[in-house]
């Protein structure tokens, strides 16, 4: 018989995630370890706990998942992890990283903005593009082949964030760009197709102003679920919903699309015993999904 598959979640933060739990209990983990507080210096332990107690045969029925809500804390982590993997002895467990759901977000965000535009030759902004989420979207949005604008009130913010993601994309055709008065949004979206909202919660970016004055805009997507929304006249279950010639989307418009994400990834992780569900990852899974639909 098939051991029992089992997700550990290692959150970076003192109280391991509820929404992160339940998803994976929804998506199939029969059992769900939890540890808080999790750091690079406490991770080995936890990883040696995973591949060293069943055989090389039955490892694909255990995954690690790494979450919490600071990214740069997660990112520690997940590498660590990998670290202390042993895939040479066949001793290795699929690995996931959605420290604060950024990853399945972004994914989701790009999926649906690429329904409607082509993204490879598409001009956007990322508003919020120096957080968490907003750096995940444009550094996607980049690895297609797009220029992508990042907005923030600190163009050094922007800048450093471009910076961050040209590690990983050096192609990557990126922007920084103020966002803090008229005269700079109007300049921001000067031919832009498709405007990205992923500030902090409960403030808004995008003054419909401005929205209504960016006469190229095709797609506007708020990725803000709390209230006002991060784009002016976006409304949280918006769904390529029409508003003044823009398809728009609502967080909870590109949610159900997030959680369709997660699940799948989740449940991938237990087919094989080596997936690494990093960001590129995620959204290629993404884009299958997209496809089979």
């Amino acid at each position: 018989m098939d051991k029992p598959t089992i997700l550990v979640q290692l959150d970076t933060d003192a109280h391991p995630s509820v929404f992160d739990r339940v998803v994976a209990a929804d998506a199939g983990a029969q059992h769900i370890f939890s540890y808080g507080s999790v750091t690079p210096e406490t991770a080995k332990p936890l990883v040696q706990g995973c591949i060293f107690t069943r055989g090389a045969k039955d490892l694909h029925r255990t995954a690690v998942f790494v979450g919490g809500s600071d990214l740069a804390a997660g990112e520690a982590v997940f590498a660590e992890v990998r670290r202390h993997l042993l895939p040479m002895f066949k001793l290795s467990v699929s690995v996931m990283l959605d420290s604060n759901g950024s990853n399945t977000t972004a994914a989701a965000a790009v999926v649906a903005a690429g329904r409607h535009i082509d993204l490879k030759k598409c001009r956007s902004l990322v508003l919020g593009g120096t957080g968490p989420v907003g750096q995940r979207v444009a550094r996607l949005l980049a690895g297609l082949g797009g220029h992508v604008r990042i907005g923030s009130r600190s163009l050094q913010k922007a800048n450093d964030a471009i910076d961050a993601i040209k590690k990983d994309v050096p192609s990557a055709r990126l922007e920084a760009v103020a966002a803090s008065s008229d005269s700079d949004a109007a300049e921001a979206l000067d031919r832009v197709q498709l405007v990205v909202a992923a500030g902090a919660g409960g403030i808004t970016l995008l003054p419909e102003r401005q929205r209504l004055a960016a006469k190229h805009l095709q797609v506007a997507i708020d990725l803000n679920g709390e209230p006002p929304t991060g784009i002016e006249g976006v409304e949280l279950n918006d769904k390529a919903k029409n508003r003044d010639d823009c398809l728009c989307y609502g967080a909870l418009g590109v949610g159900s699309t997030k959680m369709k994400i997660h699940k799948a990834a989740l449940a991938a992780m237990f087919t094989k015993s080596d997936h690494v569900f990093d960001v590129e990852a995620i959204f290629a899974l993404a884009q299958t999904l997209e496809q089979s639909v």
